[in-house]
């Protein structure tokens, strides 16, 4: 079996500022991490190894700095990793994203196995768009599993698997055939600490780089910028709010006294939400 988890490196979000006259994203001097959400599809893809067997390859786009990134996900214990790397990828969207990553993870498959689940986070925590996995997916033509909060099963015999997905209202039991993609909801698992062989191994590993040309993109026109419709107009910070909260006693009331006074206080600092209320009462 093999399984392809695809990561993605990020500004912490922590120390993420605005510049206050460009209104764009300041990344110098910021630490770059492994996406969080992308840490519980790496740990499921290693759990399902360790129970079944086969090879977890990590790949990530990204600059050359990314291979931080993919060295950590060896200390935890993946396989090998592939970074994928070139300047006609800047500035990629979603679209052009999913694209060269869905390329990249065909010749992984043609070069080392053939991929059998690919995982991915639910989202990156700098784009929050959720549309990468799904457009890889797409363009590989694979059955796609998202918002996946357990592996339930897998049968490499019928090559099919069984998750359970969190859904409004409750959870939904799917099982579908492979290849699969699959999208990790967060608080799923937990990423192991890596052992001290996969420390030593993560740091001598020599990192597949792959450019466009490597990964078998003809099109450059589907990269980049030039094969991202998405424009960013602006990009700032939300505005403080000025409101303090209310302070309500809750000392000697009952549980309706309490909401009387929830309600009153809400009311009071929305006339105009209480005034629509009492002409909708009215016309009952």
């Amino acid at each position: 079996m093999h399984i392809v988890v695809c990561i993605k490196q990020v500004p912490d979000s922590a120390q993420i500022r605005v510049h206050p006259v460009h209104n764009t994203i300041m990344r110098q001097g910021v630490p770059t991490i492994i996406n969080p959400y992308d840490l519980f599809a790496l740990e499921a893809a290693l759990a399902l190894r360790d129970r079944q067997g086969g090879a977890v390859t990590v790949l990530c786009m990204g600059p050359p700095m990314a291979e931080d990134s993919l060295r950590k996900a060896l200390t935890f214990g993946a396989d090998r990793a592939v970074l994928l790397t070139d300047r006609y990828f800047a500035g990629s969207d979603t679209l052009a994203t999913s694209f060269a990553l869905a390329s990249a993870i065909a010749k992984i498959g043609e070069t080392f196995d053939p991929v059998d689940i690919v995982f991915t986070g639910k989202q990156t925590i700098d784009g929050d768009t959720a549309q990468v996995g799904p457009g890889i997916a797409k363009r590989l033509d694979l059955n796609q599993l998202t918002y996946v909060s357990r592996i339930a099963g897998l049968d490499l015999e019928t090559r099919e698997i069984t998750v359970e997905r969190r859904a409004e209202g409750g959870v939904q039991v799917l099982k579908t055939a492979l290849p699969v993609l699959v999208t990790m909801l967060e608080g799923t698992n937990e990423i192991r600490r890596g052992s001290l062989a996969d420390a030593l191994r993560a740091a001598r590993a020599e990192i597949t780089t792959w450019n466009a040309a490597d990964a078998g993109i003809t099109d450059l026109l589907k990269c980049g910028l030039r094969g991202s419709p998405t424009v960013v107009k602006k990009v700032f910070a939300p505005t403080p709010r000025a409101e303090k909260a209310a302070l309500i006693e809750t000392e000697g009331k009952s549980g309706a006294q309490l909401a009387d006074a929830l309600i009153a206080a809400i009311l009071d600092r929305n006339p105009a939400l209480d005034a629509d209320l009492r002409r909708l009462s009215a016309g009952f």
